[in-house]
């Protein structure tokens, strides 16, 4: 059954409309499961549910309507929104639930599956590996990869401001190490959930200060709420922060097509770079990694870091090459740093991912 959603979404810092056009189903409009598809079928879009998916869902339609002028036709794009592993458990960490593939594995499904056509992710949820008969070609403009820092009280500007035994809420292990390695005494929290409950957490006084993805913020217009945006040498951000990709089937043309002619080349080297680190480093949800790559002067700039969950341990890491070695500068910086950590330092790891790191808590304050 197709339903019409319309959703104004409303924060406690500023108010986010979401197009009034969307025509969003839990069943897409089915089409043969063989063959390509007629160049009257509708391009089906997959997405999660959440605001800032639906906010990068609809940047993908905006651009493909203004790259391709046929698919500004009524019906010609279809977005399909359906929910993750990741979406529908909120009470447990990521590091609980497994690590990645949380947000990916219901739409790489529906892909497979010719339930829809092409898939839009936040690359740093997506595996370092892609399902066989997927591939993820496009990579949009990258927005700004930095972390916000978002306080609870006006008083309070900067990491440095909060307190001793401070709760800052966060469920990514790379932002608690980075956080512990300056404070120990910090108690950091799972903190889950779309943008809006978190902040709206930050606003009922569950935590004293809460870190998100900036380019998140500026997608939904609501940058405004950040207390400070944090320079890569106080918190380095996650690999492939601030990158939306997009997926198809390998064998689709048609999506091909289409999807080939949004990507831009310098993102794609940067975010290639940094899976390569990534995954030479084995890393998931369960490790804190970051890892990020820029573009200067037609050279290509990578940091990288691993740590332990309590910041006890940080391991840092920078290599320079040509842009067109991006996934060898990865690689070898990634290679690099494991043989510099050591195994002990993996077994290590291993004994502390099962259980919370040392500061961080399950509850409010």
């Amino acid at each position: 059954m197709k339903l019409v959603v319309f959703a104004t979404l409303i924060s406690s810092c500023a108010a986010w409309h979401m197009p009034m056009v969307a025509r969003t189903t839990t069943t897409p409009t089915a089409l043969s499961a063989t063959g390509p598809a007629s160049p009257s079928d509708p391009l089906r879009i997959g997405t999660r549910g959440s605001p800032l998916a639906l906010a990068q869902a609809y940047l993908t339609r905006k651009l493909l309507i203004e790259k391709f002028p046929e698919l500004s036709e009524e019906g010609a794009l279809e977005i399909c929104v359906m929910k993750t592993q990741g979406d529908m458990i909120l009470d447990k960490s990521l590091m609980e639930l497994g690590g990645k593939g949380l947000f990916t594995k219901e739409l790489d499904t529906s892909l497979l599956a010719n339930e829809v056509d092409i898939c839009v992710h936040s690359m740093k949820d997506v595996p370092t590996w892609l399902p066989d008969g997927t591939v993820l070609p496009c990579n949009l403009e990258r927005e700004d990869t930095n972390d916000a820092f978002i306080a609870g009280s006006d008083s309070i500007k900067s990491i440095a401001d909060l307190p001793d035994n401070a709760v800052i809420g966060t469920a990514s292990l790379r932002r608690q190490a980075q956080l512990m390695a300056q404070n120990p005494t910090f108690k950091c929290v799972n903190f889950r959930g779309n943008v809006q409950t978190r902040l709206r957490k930050l606003d009922d006084g569950v935590v004293d200060a809460t870190l998100l993805a900036i380019a998140g913020l500026k997608r939904m217009d609501m940058d405004g709420c950040a207390t400070s945006v944090l320079e890569w040498d106080e918190m380095l951000p996650a690999v492939a922060q601030g990158a939306i990709g997009i997926q198809c089937r390998d064998d689709d043309e048609r999506s091909l097509k289409y999807i080939e002619a949004l990507n831009h080349a310098d993102t794609k080297s940067c975010v290639d770079c940094e899976r390569a680190f990534l995954a030479a480093l084995d890393g998931n949800c369960k490790t804190p990694i970051a890892g990020q790559a820029r573009i200067v002067n037609g050279e290509m700039l990578f940091r990288g870091l691993i740590a332990m969950p309590d910041g006890s341990e940080l391991y840092e890491t920078s290599s320079s090459g040509k842009v067109e070695d991006a996934v060898e500068i990865g690689t070898k910086a990634g290679e690099e740093l494991k043989a510099r950590v050591g195994d002990k330092f993996f077994e290590m790891m291993v004994e502390m991912s099962p259980q919370l790191a040392p500061g961080q808590v399950t509850g409010g304050k």
